[in-house]
């Protein structure tokens, strides 16, 4: 039976080993993703100073050979400790196993891969993330878009739902804010270190998600944003959630790609449709267009769709109920029949609505205690009630 300590020594091992291979390749690498399926991060890490043994490794080292001796990652490490951002991996109490479905899936843009480890600054713990759901779409939101996006997060996080998304201006930003005006939790991931703030336009939004929530990273601090970085940042987004509401793509939107990781992972993907007038939305549409995705316009549709079954159904939107609506097939016939403005005899009423008189006379004064018709000297009119409705 191991030691529970050499176990602990072994687990700050592998640690600091996925320190070092996070600081050597890019998120999301596909390379990383078939070396790993077979040795831990510790053994991979040994291996590159080790004379290679194949083609893979091969290659891989003389990638990183010339920077393994200037690596310190117990010192990256601990000044991301004292910065308040700390390295979470397999094998942590708060590790998010759901996005261990990103292993061994075909790479989209050339990402791929379970992360090494995620980088994370915020109180809120990475288990709380198995019920979550991210609302993603375009920067160039329209006003309808971030009245969309904020009333479908603040709806999700209202039922304690964890809204993850981007930290981007427009439809990320406005997530955010949705969950954050209703008291809920809301976690940030980003495509730059965790302790930066990225947009800057966004800082105060982020300062805000670090009191309450998170920002994740897959990127040791200190780095920026890098076009590729944003793909593999979506991935996570993706994996990390049980669905990914789009709200707002135009056709080349970097938001597409999160959909697309989606889809991949048999997660839900849901679609807020706009105006078939805007480029915003004909992204979005395509996905429903072609099965992709399933509309969704309110935060209760979406939790019927990701929540356990039967935990949240949604129920059938009515107009406002009217006086007519409780009445029988025969006595709408009779009441179809009777005109506004002016009386009728029951006869001329029977006429008009290809109703015996004798169920017209009974169907008449049904009708009256209704509200809906009255008499005057003339027969039978409309009531003024049932002449607006």
């Amino acid at each position: 039976m191991s030691s529970p300590v050499l176990d602990a020594v072994g687990h700050e091992r592998e640690r600091l080993a996925r320190v070092a291979l996070n600081l050597l390749f890019e998120p999301g690498d596909k390379r990383l993703d078939g070396f790993l399926a077979g040795m831990d991060a510790s053994a991979l890490f040994a291996a590159l100073h080790e004379p290679p043994a194949d083609t893979a490794v091969s290659e891989a080292q003389a990638d990183v050979a010339a920077r393994l001796d200037a690596l310190r990652p117990d010192q990256v490490l601990d000044d991301a400790l004292r910065s308040g951002v700390r390295f979470v991996i397999p094998g942590d109490a708060e590790w998010p196993a759901q996005i261990e479905s990103l292993a061994g899936i075909e790479p989209v843009q050339d990402r791929a891969g379970a992360p090494l480890g995620l980088w994370v600054r915020g109180p809120l713990r990475l288990g709380e993330l198995e019920r979550s759901v991210a609302v993603v779409g375009s920067r160039s939101a329209t006003t309808y878009g971030v009245e969309a996006a904020g009333e479908i997060a603040a709806g999700v996080a209202a039922e304690r739902f964890v809204v993850v998304s981007g930290g981007a201006i427009g439809i990320d930003a406005a997530s955010h804010r949705g969950a954050l005006a209703v008291s809920g939790r809301t976690v940030a991931v980003l495509a730059c270190g965790a302790d930066r703030f990225y947009p800057i336009e966004n800082t105060r939004l982020l300062e805000a998600i670090v009191d309450t929530g998170a920002i994740v990273s897959e990127l040791p601090p200190g780095l920026p944003v890098t076009r590729m970085r944003f793909l593999g940042r979506n991935r996570l987004i993706a994996a990390l959630t049980r669905g990914t509401v789009l709200v707002q793509a135009a056709p080349r939107s970097g938001a597409l790609n999160t959909a697309n990781w989606t889809t991949k992972l048999n997660r839900q993907l849901m679609c807020v449709p706009g105006p078939i007038s805007e480029v915003t939305s004909l992204g979005v549409m395509e996905q429903v267009r072609l099965g992709r995705g399933v509309i969704v316009t309110r935060g209760e549709e979406v939790l019927e769709l990701v929540a356990r079954p039967g935990e949240y159904l949604v129920e059938d939107r009515h107009g406002p109920a009217r006086p007519r609506d409780h009445l029988t097939t025969r006595h709408r016939q009779v009441l179809d029949g009777v005109p506004l403005g002016r009386g009728a005899s029951a006869v001329s009423i029977a006429r008009a609505s290809g109703v015996a008189v004798a169920t017209v006379a009974s169907a008449l004064l049904h009708l009256e205690r209704a509200g809906l018709v009255e008499r005057v000297p003339e027969g039978w009119m409309l009531a003024p009630d049932a002449a607006r409705s």
